[in-house]
């Protein structure tokens, strides 16, 4: 009998792999009554204004963990794209969040004053200690959920939109064609850093993607409840 009688198991990628580890996780977060407030309009403004002031605190930790990609980054390419990803996440969080703030009856002055939240804290916490201390996989991994995860919730909910003209622009902005395409090169780099990489190292890094994964959860968990520090 021929090798061709049998068919051949195809191998899933790297990024499949991660996706498939992380599946009830965001269906959890498509599930929250926070993505959905948004998409119906029943979002609280109150609760809405906590995840920009939150996400504004966030974003300048992760373009500092963008930037420390991009110091290990394999090649000339990559660190150039994470350069400018880290420049671009300082540029969301100056204008994007300012523009909400503004509409929201605040400034991102304002914004910036407002105590660092305890899920925001541990968040940006643990994405900096393993973008210091891991490899440049480990660090990809970690970093990586906040880019796909923005995408795949941007593109399920842009059909839908939103009667709230202020989740309506969110929505736009992560479902948006451009955003995708950057999400899309993140991707196709972890697959082939992920191709060359040990059984072991992909394991560590699959635990750090799923981690960080969690993390997206609470952090639109966090800004449902209008998370503070307890004492």
């Amino acid at each position: 009998m021929s090798e061709s009688t049998f068919p051949q198991a195809t191998q899933r990628t790297f990024s499949e792999e991660l996706w498939d580890a992380i599946v009830p996780i965001y269906q959890a977060i498509l599930d929250h009554p926070f993505i959905t407030g948004l998409v119906d309009g029943t979002l609280p403004h109150d609760s809405f204004r906590h995840f920009v002031v939150q996400d504004s605190h966030y974003l300048r930790d992760y373009a500092r963990a963008l930037a420390l990609c991009a110091a290990k980054a394999p090649t000339e390419d990559d660190v150039r794209a994470f350069a400018g990803d880290a420049a671009g996440a300082i540029a969301a969080e100056q204008d994007m969040h300012g523009a909400f703030m503004a509409d929201l009856g605040g400034s991102a002055e304002q914004a910036a004053t407002l105590p660092v939240g305890p899920t925001t804290r541990a968040y940006t916490s643990y994405l900096l200690a393993t973008v210091h201390g891991g490899s440049f996989l480990d660090g990809l991994a970690a970093v990586l959920p906040c880019y796909w995860i923005y995408a795949r919730v941007g593109e399920a909910l842009l059909e839908r939109s939103s009667p709230d003209p202020l989740y309506r622009r969110w929505i736009a902005t992560y479902g948006d064609e451009a955003f995708q395409s950057v999400v899309r090169r993140v991707v196709a780099l972890a697959d082939r850093v992920g191709d060359e990489a040990t059984v072991a190292q992909r394991s560590r890094a699959r635990e750090h993607f799923i981690t960080t994964s969690r993390y997206e959860w609470m952090f639109w968990d966090a800004a449902w409840r209008r998370e503070s520090w307890p004492i």
